[in-house]
This record gives C-alpha cells, sequence and structure tokens, in this order.
C-alpha cells in the first residue's frame, strides 16, 4: 500500500497556528529577551547564534524543548509558562527561515 505525499495545503496545516496579535508579542520576546543573550540580531553573544545557518542541522523538538526547559547548567531559563509548546514550535519555525523584524511591545 503506497502512501500518498503530503499536498503543500496539508503540510501547511501541519505547521504551529499563533494567533496574529499574539505573534508580534512572539517577536519582541525573542528580539529583547533572547536578544539579551544570543545577541540582538540572533547573530550569537552569550548564548549561540539563533541563524538559519547556525540552527540548521539541530533538531526541531530538541530546539522546542530546550525553550520550553532551559538548558540547566547553562544562562539559558525555561520559557514554559511564558510560551506554551505551539508557540514554542512557531518561534522554532521562524527561526529557522529567518526571524522577523521586531515591531515594538504589543499594545
Amino acid at each position: 500500500m503506497a502512501v500518498a505525499a503530503a499536498s503543500p495545503a496539508s503540510a501547511q496545516d501541519a505547521l504551529p497556528q499563533v494567533q496574529p496579535e499574539r505573534v508580534r508579542e512572539l517577536v519582541h520576546l525573542v528580539r529583547q529577551d533572547c536578544g539579551s543573550c544570543h545577541g540582538l540580531t540572533l547573530q550569537g553573544g552569550l548564548g549561540p547564534a539563533l541563524t538559519p545557518p547556525a540552527l540548521r542541522d539541530k533538531p526541531r523538538e530538541s530546539l522546542i524543548a530546550t525553550i520550553l526547559g532551559g538548558r540547566p547548567g547553562t544562562p539559558m531559563p525555561p520559557f514554559r509558562g511564558i510560551v506554551v509548546e505551539e508557540e514554542a514550535a512557531w518561534i522554532v519555525d521562524r527561526l529557522s527561515e529567518g526571524f522577523p523584524a521586531d515591531q515594538g511591545a504589543a499594545r
């Protein structure tokens, strides 16, 4: 029995969905809070770079787990409670393609 390849529409449906009003908050969070260690341009600093080339070989699920649970023994704090799993997945997906610019804190 052959398995049909996922169509682009069904593959798109599988991506994490984040409410539009929350997107601005998440972008600001990553650019400011994450940027305080990973560099405001996400090119690296105290923490490693969060650019597409730097993340290319990192497993998506591992990156999501790092956002949610932090990295014990390092300055990387857990963000569980600040973001939910779907939002962490959205952040990883955006980082993997080039993160959007900060439009400022949500109003």
